[in-house]
């Protein structure tokens, strides 16, 4: 690799650094390449990405960015995930690292808060943004489905009761 794309990959990560609301940091030791593979899509599908980077290079991106402290994560054989949404890097890691004990969580952090393996962990257990969009929406329509049924309820009770009465007659 040339200076040239050196300087590239560098203006690279440190875009991707100032776009993300989450960047864990792993370590993978032994994963075969269909296993990374296998990884990135699974990170692809949840809106995030993983990229395999040189620890050298990926300390010179984080210059001047919010994610400045993770420096000391980079040694030995890692590999970042990022995502704009700051939970899906952290599920899709922690599940993968459950099924495969080649990779292990280093930490990671969002936004200017460090966070240790077990802090990945915590923010895996939280739902998505999605999922988090499709509850509050739950939460606004309830009342309006309430209410609906509210309205209905007498109208509904005066047809009953006329059916009764047309019942009654019917066996007299």
């Amino acid at each position: 690799m040339d200076r040239s794309q050196k300087a590239e990959l560098v203006s690279a990560l440190n875009a991707t650094f100032e776009s993300a609301a989450l960047v864990v940091v792993t370590q993978q030791s032994g994963l075969t390449v269909t296993e990374v593979s296998g990884l990135r899509t699974q990170m692809r599908d949840a809106g995030a990405s993983y990229k395999v980077t040189k620890n050298r290079l990926t300390r010179l991106a984080l210059e001047g960015t919010k994610y400045k402290a993770l420096e000391s994560m980079f040694t030995g054989p890692t590999a970042i995930a990022t995502s704009e949404d700051p939970v899906a890097a952290a599920k899709v890691c922690v599940e993968f690292a459950k099924k495969n004990e080649k990779l292990t969580i280093v930490g990671g952090a969002m936004g200017e808060t460090i966070l240790d393996p077990a802090g990945i962990n915590a923010l895996a257990k939280l739902p998505s943004l999605d999922e988090l969009r499709g509850k509050l929406i739950g939460v606004l329509q309830a009342p309006a489905t309430k209410v609906a049924g509210v309205v209905q309820a007498p109208a509904g009770k005066l047809a009953r009761v006329f059916s009764a009465y047309g019942s009654q007659d019917e066996a007299a």
